[in-house]
């Protein structure tokens, strides 16, 4: 281990003001306790008494292919930490891997929220470096560290590499949905699609596609919470590791500088985190993370500024589901610096970020490589917008639709409702030949929100029915209060609020009715008399909780609604308690 100056030059915080000395320096039991624990795992006194404590939060695991990496990213975080005169402990924490966790990651993104926080305020720690990238690892850590307001600096797992099939491009998820609608239309054989199951995905990483994994690990490093351009390092290049032994280093200096949240997120770091959204042309889950980590921060955020930023902003990251690029592509044109270079006048270019500068000094040099990766500000990848925020009598608080991603034919259209009361019905019948559909119908699902799924789940992608495939039908209007992945695409109206469990107009739908959208004048409208949908709400009565113990029953009792950010209503307000009590030690 290196040996190198434990002591803060003259200009910065005095040693006596780190939190971990009041578990380590004292004359006392507890602090004997403290000292003697530490050493009873091979370290010497000098290894951690009087250094800084820089907690590493891992959400690594085994079964988190996007994090199957972290565990030896977080020894180059250390060897960074050792250098840099800090003391390294490495916290293990829920890895809220996509995928595998079931029902839906939503669900545990609080979970992660409030671990993160808790691990910070309980141990003797001085500043985190937070380890995670896949979708709901970034909000959840963040949150948790703005909360509790310690030095954090977020490390992005990086995206996999580059996917090719047959000759195509491929990437993670939004050619998963392609091939499986080929494959129920007939049109790839049940031997493809296995050959494609062990060829798509080459690497550790998360997704290649702008979904949600690097649409939050982007919007990370526009707000500041990374070092510059650290989101678009691909997770298998070289300079992965070098960047976490970076961020170990400059953890420790972070905290001689007091360099904490709370000092550099600001309504302008905010802004910046808006403008690049829109640029990426990100995932609509970004809409509901976004509003909950700036009301962590203090900050009112809402869907309707975010639906006037991208009618400022276009889309100039060619990148899938809205073009035809891979993160890999995106970093060799020059990456999150080179796209925020050409939305430059739109930021706030004085916001501080993690590394102690701002952001326009960060983004004073960078280029772009790849005009077409990265297209100039005057030739967007899409006529569509990455957002656009939808209201009417079907959604009085809000829902949300990617333009960029779906069908301009279908941009304005009044069609049938076809109506699936929650997922299970919708798996049974939606491939029934004798399914009342056809391309105008507007499918509807409902119960799939925050609390009718619970945890809010990826179900807006509805399917299009096999009969429709094998018409040639590859997109129709589908309205939900569900989530969709960040990875998907088509005309698909999403995160209807307030919510059918809780008694919103979604719950009054019945088949036959008549949907109205029109994303141009931003309306979603149910062609029914108020006279009779008060009737409908007569008869409406709200469902059982489907869990009436544990985590699940706490979210069911606490999360708020999409449009306020899916938080717990406890946590999404109030500061943190950033040490125990001082009689404590």
């Amino acid at each position: 281990m290196p040996d190198r100056p434990t002591r803060p030059p003259a200009d910065r915080r005095p040693l006596a003001e780190l939190r971990s000395q009041r578990w380590f320096a004292a004359d006392n039991m507890r602090a004997f306790a403290h000292r003697q624990r530490t050493q009873q795992m091979g370290m010497r006194r000098d290894d951690f008494l009087g250094k800084p404590v820089i907690a590493i939060v891992n959400t690594w695991s085994d079964l988190s292919p996007c994090h199957a990496h972290l565990r030896e990213r977080a020894e180059a975080v250390k060897r960074g930490v050792w250098q840099a005169g800090g003391y390294p402990v490495e916290l293990p924490a829920m890895s809220v891997g996509e995928v595998m966790v079931k029902p839906t990651t939503m669900l545990y993104r609080n979970f992660l929220a409030m671990e993160t926080e808790e691990l910070l305020r309980s141990h003797p720690v001085d500043g985190t470096v937070l380890l995670g990238g896949c979708d709901k690892s970034t909000p959840g850590l963040l949150m948790g560290a703005i909360s509790m307001d310690l030095p954090a600096i977020y490390f992005p797992a990086g995206p996999m590499s580059n996917g090719q099939w047959r000759g195509q491009k491929t990437g993670a998820g939004t050619h998963t949905k392609i091939y499986w609608d080929e494959l129920r239309a007939g049109n790839i054989t049940p031997a493809d699609w296995i050959d494609l199951e062990g060829r798509m995905t080459r690497s550790f990483g998360t997704c290649n596609t702008m979904g949600t994994a690097s649409t939050m690990t982007s919007i990370a490093d526009a707000l500041g919470f990374t070092l510059p351009g650290a989101s678009s390092i691909p997770a298998v290049d070289s300079g992965h590791p070098r960047m976490a032994a970076d961020c170990g280093v400059r953890a420790v200096e972070m905290v001689w500088e007091d360099l904490k949240p709370s000092r550099f997120l600001t309504e302008g770091s905010f802004q910046n985190a808006l403008v690049a959204y829109m640029a990426l042309g990100g995932s609509t889950n970004a809409a509901v993370h976004l509003i909950a980590l700036a009301r962590r921060a203090g900050i009112a955020l809402t869907l309707d500024e975010m639906d006037t930023q991208s009618r400022l902003t276009p889309v100039l990251a060619n990148l899938f589901p809205s073009g035809g690029g891979l993160m890999e592509d995106f970093w060799f044109a020059g990456g999150l610096l080179g796209l925020l270079g050409r939305v430059k006048h739109q930021l706030v270019l004085d916001c501080l970020t993690v590394n102690g500068k701002t952001l326009g000094e960060n983004i004073a040099g960078a280029e772009v490589f790849d005009a077409e990766v990265i297209r100039p500000f005057e030739r967007p990848v899409t006529e569509g917008g990455t957002l656009a925020v939808l209201h009417g009598n079907l959604a009085p608080s809000g829902a949300v639709i990617k333009p960029s991603a779906a069908s301009p034919r279908l941009m304005k259209h009044t069609g049938p409702a076809l109506v699936f009361d929650d997922h299970a019905e919708l798996s049974t019948r939606i491939d029934d030949p004798a399914l009342p559909v056809d391309e105008n119908t507007v499918l509807v699902l409902r119960n799939a929100g925050p609390i009718g799924g619970p945890g809010f789940p990826e179900w807006g992608n509805l399917p299009i029915p096999k009969k429709l495939l094998a018409q040639g039908v590859r997109d129709m209007v589908r309205v939900s209060d569900a989530r969709m992945s960040g990875t998907h695409y088509g005309t698909c109206v999403l995160h209807v609020a307030p919510e059918s469990a809780v008694g919103g107009p979604l719950a009054l739908v019945r088949t036959g009715d008549m949907i109205e959208l029109d994303v141009e004048a931003r309306r979603l409208h149910l062609q029914v008399s108020a006279e009779e949908l008060a009737h409908r709400r007569g008869a409406w009565a709200p469902a059982p909780p489907k869990f009436e113990r544990g985590y699940a029953m706490l979210f069911q009792q606490h999360v708020t609604q999409a449009d306020a950010g899916c938080d717990f209503d406890f946590l999404e307000t109030g500061a943190a308690t950033p040490v125990p009590e001082p009689d404590i030690f």
